[in-house]
């Protein structure tokens, strides 16, 4: 028989959307004060990797922004698609300077010093970035809303750029091996392309309506899982 799966109650929607809200307010903060110690630590080491690492942050900002502008009424779906152009083009710029600035500093465009702020700034996003994210994924998943799981996705690529910030500071300081950082960040951009991609098709997450349907064999019409992946199969 046909399931028919009713969407999230109007009362937990209201409660899903203003969760996100706060969770995109705290994605915002957190990456305002790390672009400016990043940036600034960065231009004291004279490190290009930090340097890339605060302006991520600015893209993050950007992305962030743009769904906090999507939420910001009641009727945020019309706004969805908009929401996810400025976030795939963020991906996208993302990309394209982790990649230039991989290049230039394997072809030796200078070398960073060390830098203990650069070293606790990478240590604490590394911690703080997956929690936002999985919080914010999990209330988009629910509420339907791929804008919100393409911003999630882009504060766990900040996790990914953490590890590899972290990593490459730390063996530059410890052993001097400078091209690991850029080597790394080289794969981080190709997944930020992956995701640019995905989020200006709107794959990100399959936009769910207030009522949600199966179809007759049972299968759920989220292609992506995103949405219905976790629901008991119709019997």
């Amino acid at each position: 028989m046909t399931d028919i799966s009713l969407g999230p109650a109007p009362a937990r929607r209201e409660r899903l959307r203003r969760r996100i809200r706060l969770l995109v307010t705290a994605t915002i903060t957190y990456n305002v004060i790390e672009a400016v110690v990043a940036i600034a630590a960065g231009t004291t080491a004279s490190s290009a990797a930090l340097i890339g690492f605060g302006l991520d942050s600015v893209v993050e900002v950007a992305s962030a922004a743009a769904v906090a502008w999507q939420f910001s009424r009641p009727d945020h779906e019309k706004r969805e698609q908009t929401a996810l152009k400025v976030i795939a083009v963020s991906f996208f710029a993302l990309a394209a300077y982790v990649t230039v600035d991989a290049v230039r500093t394997l072809l030796g465009a200078g070398e960073a010093d060390h830098s203990t702020p650069g070293l606790v700034l990478a240590a604490v996003s590394l911690v703080i970035m997956p929690l936002l994210s999985a919080a914010q994924r999990r209330a988009g998943r629910e509420l339907g809303s791929a804008s919100a799981v393409a911003d999630s996705k882009q504060t766990l690529l900040c996790t990914y750029l953490s590890a590899v910030l972290l990593i490459g500071l730390a063996l530059n300081s410890l052993f001097g091996w400078s091209w690991a950082d850029p080597i790394a960040a080289l794969v981080i951009a190709a997944v930020a392309v992956n995701e640019g991609r995905e989020a200006w098709r709107g794959d990100a997450c399959c936009a769910t309506p207030t009522i949600g349907t199966r179809e007759p064999s049972g299968a759920a019409t989220c292609s992506d899982g995103c949405c219905g992946g976790e629901e008991e199969p119709a019997t």
